[in-house]
């Protein structure tokens, strides 16, 4: 292995068997019956012989309507991370810094270093909001040529405000040759999006999974939407035909579920509150959220011993208490309503 490589550490979450799962961001309703019957009916006419269409012309059509851009502005891969992975081999690597504003989401800094590049944190205020001054300072001390920003961001569930969005892009430009990276894995679930900044003189993309909404987490299935000059650099650098047939019928057929994925948004959003909501009545310092999930804090316990006492429970949820910057914090996962009141009546015994 590289040296640079030998210290780090894989992105790792425990899978384990429990009757309440809510630990990894997943979407807690399964895609539509119309959804998988169209999807059974298509696979059966594949012809598995021959290659998938290497540009996915068909997917990529669909979300470039979907977002209202052209296809040559649409980049998808095998989930979010490939596309960040791909999108880092093309314009990060050794002799080059990405920065990140730490917590974030762990995978950005990861991947960067695995290409090589420099990693420049910087630091979020103390309510987990961006620090426009330590972006500028950041910025001018690395000049990087990947600038990342999560919104919601993972695993605070912030969503970041319009104006700093703005204002950090504004910042990227000025600095010339350097790209700002908008992860919107929960983007749907946030009240505003960048998606609507995205234009072709602009360095920046943003990111988006079907994994969450679209409830296709087994699919394995992301994009992006950029500027189409950056998605002919990234279809330079992508290995030939990563995304298989099946992948892209799948999503294809997703993005026809419009209205049905839209309320599936709904009730989660709606849980979120309620769970929001009953937290904040416990001894609990509850982190304001636009995602499907929640981070939290308990006052009167130690993280970890809250999260194996609802372990202990069979409800497995997200110790985030051992991570840099988030000492004592837990996350949970939005799911059904019966899987929420299990959560919520857990917890109280774990507190009590």
């Amino acid at each position: 292995m590289r040296d640079d490589l030998r210290a780090l550490e894989g992105y790792h979450s425990p899978q384990v068997h429990v009757r309440v799962r809510l630990n990894t961001n997943e979407s807690p309703f399964p895609p539509p019956p119309a959804w998988r019957d169209a999807f059974a009916a298509e696979l059966s006419r594949v012809e598995w012989h021959r290659y998938p269409d290497r540009a996915a012309t068909a997917l990529r059509e669909g979300i470039a309507e979907q977002h209202g851009v052209r296809p040559d502005q649409v980049f998808a891969a095998n989930g979010s991370n490939e596309v960040l992975q791909t999108l880092l081999l093309a314009y990060a690597g050794p002799g080059r810094t990405v920065a990140t504003f730490e917590p974030t989401y762990q995978l950005h800094g990861h991947i960067a270093r695995l290409t090589g590049a420099t990693v420049a944190e910087g630091e979020r205020a103390d309510d987990f909001t961006l620090d426009l001054d330590e972006v500028r300072r950041v910025m001018s001390a690395s000049r990087p040529t990947v600038t990342f920003l999560c919104s919601p961001n993972n695993p605070t569930g912030l969503v970041e405000p319009e104006s700093n969005i703005r204002t950090v892009l504004s910042l990227v430009q000025e600095q010339g040759e350097s790209l700002l990276v908008v992860d919107e894995a929960y983007g749907q679930f946030a009240d505003w999006s960048a998606m609507g900044l995205v234009h072709d003189d602009i360095p920046m993309v943003v990111s988006r999974t079907f994994s969450k909404t679209w409830s296709m987490a087994g699919s394995r299935l992301g994009y992006l939407v950029g500027p189409s000059w950056l998605v002919d650099d990234l279809d330079k650098v992508v290995l030939p035909y990563h995304l298989d047939v099946a992948k892209q019928i799948a999503g294809r057929l997703a993005l026809t579920f419009v209205h049905e994925m839209e309320d599936r948004v709904k009730v989660i959003v709606a849980e979120r509150e309620r769970l929001s909501a009953a937290m904040t009545a416990m001894p609990i310092d509850v982190f304001p959220s636009g995602a499907n999930f929640i981070l939290f804090r308990t006052r009167t316990l130690a993280g970890k011993h809250v999260w194996q006492g609802l372990l202990d429970r069979s409800v497995l949820i997200r110790d985030c208490s051992g991570w840099p910057r988030l000492e004592g914090c837990l996350r949970v996962t939005i799911g059904t309503p019966a899987e929420n009141d299990e959560f919520l009546t857990s917890l109280s015994e774990v507190l009590a």
